[in-house]
């Protein structure tokens, strides 16, 4: 029976339905599209193209493991093991082929993987974010590729290059290619062209004969060893079983011979992640930016979805209250506002579910061309999002019906109609204790924001902050819009008539003027959030950087990096007193990744200042196992001057430093620092990024000694600055994508509620155009009425961020003061003012369209 009349009402009550729909379906779509990136980087498929023809693949384990044991009171003990990928790739002893050669029935193929870029004169031939890589020519039958064109490489100075470069290079045999690798630039001799072959195993995933992620450089095994620095290891290992060779049985008779070696063996699609290195890691970003996205929706959804339920339902009171009349009882009311709910929930979850798929497929397109995840990494596309979607878009929309219509489902009918005819003044005491409970809830969740100093904890408590406070000003609303009514009552009084009946519409209706003030504070306080984080937390690693810079030039490089023969020619000039190179890569001390950079040590204080607090830079000497510390990791880790430091390099070599210094830059700088070769040596890639100069030579003189490396340029300190800031400002467009759909859904969720609450007054409109207002008047007092809803939002919202963005700021940089631009905050608000406008505006003609008294008798 309660079905049959949910099933009429909803048919009856369009309009009312229309915007429960509506913010359902943008939740649904919304969880689906973050669901479905979080599986992507849960199992997202990483295929392979150089390892197409290789059935099996031993590499270096590219984790760092700690394992913990834990004693009980009862004499058990409890193993914990834990591991942690490492940035850069990690290496195998080269012996290890030796073992793997044992077994019978299987070719093995070292493999050597390093830096190898051409140097194009036309650069944008060669795509951009497509990784070139050197390998020796022996490996060329991993893919496999053959020769197309000339012949394999027979010495040092002769290379044999992929199809593809060939093409976009317009190179041919015997032609001259400048490669830039590991260390100088080297001209060599192109003697062939390859192709990958598309038979067997290598049609599936190198179709079209060229290898569409990467570009490949193949050298003599002499050369390539040389290139590869890593004498005595391997990048790894391919095995191709001979002909009859069981599969399965080769791969457990690999593994048994590896034993108690920190070797793996992988094959079928777990290949692709030991090609791959980056598209395996961006699968724990991914993850996370998922997880961050799902999470932050899910919670405005639930806030949006129950207050746009209570609008609707408060809409509705005079017919509830008209059932409770006729002696409907609580239960019934509660089930048929279920049911209802249930039906919209349903509707809404499919086409919602439906929608996030290509919304999902526009997220991943645009997170690979942002460089935030790499093409490799294959976006899936399962069922599962689409139905926790439909699930949570279910259970919201019950939740929310429960929630909203309590109270209506629970008082004396008598009281339901009184209701229905002004609204209660005063709040529930349900909804007061709750609002001042998440109230307490919010700022406690500032204070701890304050105490966090890593971005990576700092990050989800600083949205879920804004969230919950926001939760707190929507069931604390209709207090607080009466508080600011009786502020502004003067200045609204300065608008004649329109100020008047807006003030008193406001004053007399504020449970539904904060339905809509709730949406818009959400809308104000997340925005500004989202826009400030990232530059507070930049500006302030860059004046560090700035402060701590006493280079008088930088060198930087338009490629992989600044050559060592560059530094060399610039280090012997007359004038220059220092050149320091800097590296920079991610170290793990225990399971914790640092950022750290590597640095010459000779001459370092004369270019660099990270401000030391306690120890002294005099013992940070070339050869020597030292570092200098930042001083939020010398509090994490309890380190001071003098103390062990045990931690993992970039490729997961273990190494045991002495603490020699702790610094209070650590923003600008990094947390570690250590010298330059000792990191350079176990990095992907060893050139410097930079290199600081000291001298009186003029930046002109500089750059004449450096005409033989056209890629690399001679800048002032100040324009590093700038650089650094528009590389930061790219970065921080990633966050800005993933969190502008939860603040697109935000706003659509305030037109939604904004018309809503003014298609459902065309009785009060018909009053007063009947009591002698004209349709300029009531619009007139509908835009003021907007506006004071603005300033209220405005007022919260902002209030909201800056105490979020402050604790923020406090955490991470020492300061509160957040980095709030005025034309950006302007903006914002500029933003939210066209969006109530027009979101009354609207509803507001379509309202004032019919006679009124038509409007009046069919209401009656």
């Amino acid at each position: 029976m309660m079905l049959r009349y949910a099933l009429h009402t909803i048919r009856d009550r369009k309009g009312g339905f229309l915007g429960a729909l509506l913010a359902l379906m943008c939740a649904a779509a919304l969880i689906t599209a973050c669901g479905t990136l979080l599986e992507t980087g849960l199992r997202g498929r990483i295929a392979t193209e150089r390892y197409a023809a290789t059935p099996l693949i031993v590499s270096a384990d590219q984790n760092v493991h700690r394992t913990t044991v834990k004693h009980k009171g009862n004499g058990k003990t409890k193993v914990k093991h834990k591991a942690k990928a490492v940035v850069e790739r990690a290496w195998l002893p080269a012996a290890v082929a030796d073992r793997v050669r044992a077994v019978e029935g299987v070719k093995v193929i070292p493999e050597l993987t390093f830096l190898a870029r051409p140097v194009i004169q036309d650069a944008a031939e060669e795509p951009a974010g497509r990784a070139s890589y050197g390998h020796a020519w022996t490996s060329a039958q991993l893919t496999p590729f053959a020769l197309t064109a000339g012949r394999a490489p027979a010495s040092a100075d002769e290379i044999v290059i992929d199809r593809g470069l060939a093409r976009r290079a317009g190179l041919k045999p015997q032609d001259r290619l400048t490669v830039q690798s590991t260390g100088n630039p080297r001209s060599y001799r192109v003697s062939g062209i390859a192709a990958p072959t598309t038979s067997g195993a290598a049609a599936d995933s190198v179709a079209g004969e060229e290898l569409r992620r990467q570009t490949s450089l193949f050298f003599s095994t002499a050369e390539a060893e040389r290139l590869a620095a890593r004498p005595g290891q391997i990048t790894a290992l391919g095995l191709i079983p001979t002909p009859g060779t069981d599969l399965a049985d080769l791969e457990r008779q690999v593994k048994q011979v590896l034993q108690g070696t920190t070797a793996q063996v992988s094959s079928g699609d777990a290949r692709g992640p030991v090609e791959f290195l980056d598209a395996a890691g961006a699968r724990i970003k991914l993850v996370s930016m998922g997880g961050a996205m799902g999470g932050t929706s899910l919670l405005v959804a639930v806030l949006v979805v129950v207050g746009t339920f209570a609008l609707s339902i408060q809409q509705r009171h005079r017919e509830l209250a008209l059932l409770r009349a006729i002696a409907a009882t609580s239960r019934q009311v509660r089930r048929l506002l279920c049911r209802e709910a249930l039906l919209v929930g349903a509707a809404a979850g499919v086409l919602g579910a439906l929608a996030g798929l290509p919304l999902s497929r526009w997220l991943h397109g645009r997170f690979i061309d942002m460089g935030a995840v790499p093409a490799t990494l294959e976006r899936t596309s399962g069922v599962i999002p689409m139905l926790v979607a439909l699930a949570v878009t279910l259970l919201g929309a019950w939740a929310a019906a429960r929630i909203s219509g309590s109270r209506i489902s629970r008082i004396k009918p008598a009281e339901a109609m009184a209701e229905a005819a002004a609204e209660r003044v005063r709040p529930a005491r349900g909804r007061l204790v709750a609002g001042l409970v998440l109230l307490v809830g919010g700022v406690a969740l500032v204070f701890v924001l304050a105490a966090l100093r890593t971005e990576a904890a700092s990050t989800p408590v600083t949205f879920l902050a804004v969230v919950v406070l926001a939760t707190a000003v929507s069931l604390l609303g209709p207090s607080l819009v009466r508080g600011a009514v009786a502020v502004l009552a003067g200045p609204l009084r300065l608008a004649g008539h329109g100020g008047f009946l807006a003030a008193s519409n406001v004053r007399g209706n504020a449970t539904r003027m904060a339905a809509v003030v709730t949406p818009l504070t959400l809308l104000i306080g997340m925005t500004c959030t989202v826009l400030f984080v990232q530059p507070t937390l930049s500006d302030a690693a860059r004046t560090e950087a700035r402060e701590g810079t006493r280079a008088t030039s930088v060198l930087v490089a338009d490629g992989p990096g600044v050559p060592p023969a560059a530094v060399e020619a610039v280090r012997g000039m007359p004038g220059i007193t220092a050149a320091t190179e800097v590296v920079r890569t991610t170290l793990r001390v225990g399971l914790d990744a640092y950022p750290a950079q590597g640095v010459t040590p000779t001459g370092l204080t004369r270019t660099w200042d990270p401000e030391v607090t306690s120890g002294s830079l005099a013992d940070f000497t070339d050869g020597s196992r030292t570092a200098a510390i930042s001083e939020l990791a010398a509090d994490r880790l309890k380190l001071s001057p003098g103390d062990p430091l045990e931690l993992h390099l970039g490729d997961g070599t273990p190494a045991s430093l002495t603490v020699v210094a702790v610094y209070d830059r650590g923003l600008g700088f990094g947390d570690l620092t250590l010298p330059h070769d000792l990191v350079a040596r176990h990095m992907d890639n060893p050139l410097a990024a930079t290199v600081l100069i000291a001298g009186d030579r003029d930046r002109a003189d500089i750059a004449g000694q450096l005409k033989a490396f056209p890629g690399v340029a001679v800048l002032d300190p100040a324009d590093v600055d700038r650089l650094q800031a528009d590389r930061q400002q790219r970065n921080a467009e990633v966050n800005y994508l993933a969190m502008g759909l939860v603040l697109a859904f935000t706003a659509i969720a305030v037109v939604n509620t904004l018309a809503m609450s003014v298609s459902e007054r065309v009785r009060e409109f018909a009053m007063l155009r009947l009591a002698g207002a004209t349709r300029r008047q009531v619009l007139r007092m509908l835009r003021i009425e907007a506006m004071t809803v603005l300033v209220i939002a405005a007022v919260l919202g902002s209030g909201i961020s800056l105490a979020v963005l402050t604790a923020f700021s406090v955490g991470m940089t020492g300061s509160a003061a957040p980095a709030v631009l005025p034309a950006v905050y302007a903006t914002v608000l500029g933003a939210a003012a066209l969006l109530a406008l027009v979101a009354t505006a609207l509803p507001g003609h379509l309202a004032l369209r019919p006679r009124p008294v038509e409007m009046v008798t069919a209401r009656q």
